[in-house]
């Protein structure tokens, strides 16, 4: 039996076909045998990727005796990257590769570096001679790594970096593919599997903060570090072994290309006139997006000069644009402005991997004879994200829908919103404990409690819960239909921002406040100012979204008031919506 699967009625250019390029038979291949192969590369890279960030703070701290904002900003810097170069993973993958080889691909790249993280912490040439950082008297004669002793860190670092970031982008979509949109049973699978691949993300990050941590501190980095690489390279081998169950998309062309080029045949036609109406742009009448009137230097990429319509060139992509896709390029642009309220929640979010664990290290970890990690203190971040995702599919959704009838019960901009308030309580709580924490510390020598720190984790990961979906599901349905693969890089590049912001504030504050705030020893510093700096620059982020969310016209509102005869198009963004509603609302993609 063969099966031609499409996505959105994309036709024979986006049927299955097996390893061997042909149409694939169903009984044959895909299903939830690809699929849970598949899970396996990103269950790996989570436990990689968690295991090292949440941890690596310390060693930078204690190990290498960096400075504490130097050590966050390292941290900050790789997450950066590592969501950043999800945008080159998605663009290759579309572009040439397929999903299969990228992933493949990358998931080698990202146990290489593992393996090199391994070698870097475990060589003691690596490292400076031994020092106690606890220790005011030893404090100021601790030497701090040397930049080739940090050469093997970064490499290893941005190596990982670069293989997580092509998984990223691209796993989840290559285990969608294995089920069959059109198919009833196939469909109603698809959306287990997003339940599914968060469940595996989010076991494998339970595991990489806790076990994982548990054994760079107590056993030694080497051995955690081993355990992460030999897990990558397991799911690699499997991956490659299960080619043959596969079905496989092939590549169409990267959505960013065609960004590109209207941007630049418009700046290219900068010179000429608008033409007296929208109609005399190239393929107006064909357009498949309603002509709208905004942003309209970019219209000039669609427009016909006389020598190339002579030529004949009205069908080179790289003489003209179609108002199409000048209108497709607009809808990305009008997402750019939510986008960049996203960006200070993950600057927030990443609070929790950096400056909340060296709180966690100068606090009470004691548990009867045993000794919590700082590191696995992250745990109760997950069990917040986890516990908040079930209560909104259980309780506040079906509220939400009974109170405003609406299908959705929360918009996508409303649960942004909500993420956005708890990320500020979070911020709020956290410079409270560490007032408490380091007055305890210095005026009565006393370490309080680590689970003081359990209210800034919740609210932080409740935030996370409604904004990452929220986020996630903005993009989505909010992209023109074609770009939908675009979508999840163009989140993924909100996290990363984010990161690097976190960088640049730590240095803009290191410098305004002449090192005062951010100390290695956190009992010298003022960490509690840096976090209520958070909370108010949260806050004016809030008010600046409450603005820009308010003008917001959701796609499908727009197309009903602009283009109300074209039922087709009307039909296709309900679909879209109604596909869409299941697996967003589960997040349903990397975390």
């Amino acid at each position: 039996m063969v099966l031609v699967s499409k996505h959105g009625g994309g036709g024979e250019e986006d049927a299955a076909v097996d390893f061997r390029g042909n149409p694939v038979e169903k009984s044959r291949t895909g299903g939830w045998l690809a699929a849970g192969l598949i899970l396996g590369t990103e269950l790996s890279e989570r436990i990689c990727v968690m295991g090292i960030s949440m941890n690596l703070v310390t060693y930078l701290l204690w190990d290498l005796h960096l400075s504490s904002a130097k050590s966050a900003t390292i941290v900050t810097n790789f997450l950066g990257a590592l969501n950043l170069l999800g945008l080159l993973g998605g663009f290759l993958a579309d572009a040439k590769l397929g999903r299969f080889l990228t992933v493949a691909t990358f998931a080698s790249i990202t146990a290489v570096g593992v393996i090199l993280l391994t070698l870097a912490t475990t060589i003691p040439g690596m490292r400076p001679p031994h020092c106690d950082m606890s220790s005011t008297r030893q404090l100021h004669q601790c030497i701090a790594a040397n930049g080739g002793q940090l050469a093997m860190l970064y490499a290893a670092l941005y190596t990982i970096a670069l293989g997580g970031g092509g998984i990223k982008s691209n796993v989840s979509g290559f285990g969608s593919d294995q089920f069959d949109v059109n198919d009833p049973k196939e469909e109603k699978a698809m959306l287990f599997f997003f339940n599914r691949f968060y469940f595996a993300i989010s076991i494998g990050s339970l595991f990489g903060v806790i076990v994982l941590v548990y054994v760079q501190d107590n056993v030694g980095r080497g051995w955690g570090y081993g355990i992460s690489g030999g897990t990558m390279v397991i799911a690699v081998i499997v991956l490659v072994c299960g080619t043959t169950f596969y079905r496989f998309k092939k590549p169409r062309g990267s959505p960013l290309t065609v960004i590109w080029r209207v941007v630049l045949l418009a700046w290219k036609k900068r010179s000429l006139p608008h033409p007296a109406h929208p109609r005399f742009l190239n393929d107006y009448q064909n357009a498949k997006v309603p002509y709208t009137y905004r942003f309209m230097c970019l219209d000039k990429a669609a427009i016909l000069d006389e020598v190339a319509a002579i030529n004949q060139n009205r069908y080179n992509p790289w003489i003209v644009s179609t108002v199409t896709e000048v209108e497709e390029v607009k809808m990305v642009l009008k997402l750019l402005p939510i986008w960049s309220t996203g960006i200070l929640f993950w600057t927030i979010y990443s609070q929790m991997t950096t400056f909340t664990v060296e709180q966690a290290s100068f606090m009470d970890r004691k548990v009867g004879k045993f000794v919590i990690p700082a590191g696995s203190m992250s745990a109760f971040l997950f069990i917040a994200i986890l516990l908040v995702t079930s209560m909104n599919e259980k309780l506040f959704i079906p509220i939400a829908r009974k109170l405003t009838h609406n299908v959705q019960g929360l918009t996508s901009l409303q649960r942004i919103g909500i993420g956005l308030v708890f990320s500020i309580f979070g911020m709020v709580a956290a410079g409270v404990v560490e007032k408490e924490r380091r007055a305890f510390a210095v005026g009565q020598n006393t370490l309080i409690s680590v689970f003081w720190l359990i209210p800034q984790f919740f609210l932080v990961g409740a935030g996370e819960a409604f904004a990452y979906v929220g986020q996630l599901e903005f993009f989505i349905r909010e992209a023109p239909e074609r770009m939908k693969s675009m979508s999840t890089g163009l989140f993924l590049s909100t996290l990363s921002m984010g990161f690097f912001v976190s960088s640049l504030l730590v240095t803009i504050v290191e410098n305004v406040t002449n090192k005062q705030w951010l100390k290695s020893n956190l009992n010298k510093g003022n960490l509690n100012y840096f976090y209520w700096l958070l909370a108010v620059l949260g806050l004016l982020n809030f008010l600046f979204f409450l603005l820009l969310a308010r003008k917001h016209q959701y796609k499908n509102q727009h197309y009903s008031s602009s283009n109300d005869n074209n039922e087709e198009l009307k039909s296709s963004s309900d679909k879209i919506a109604l596909e869409m509603e299941g697996p967003i609302s589960m997040k349903a993609t990397e975390t």
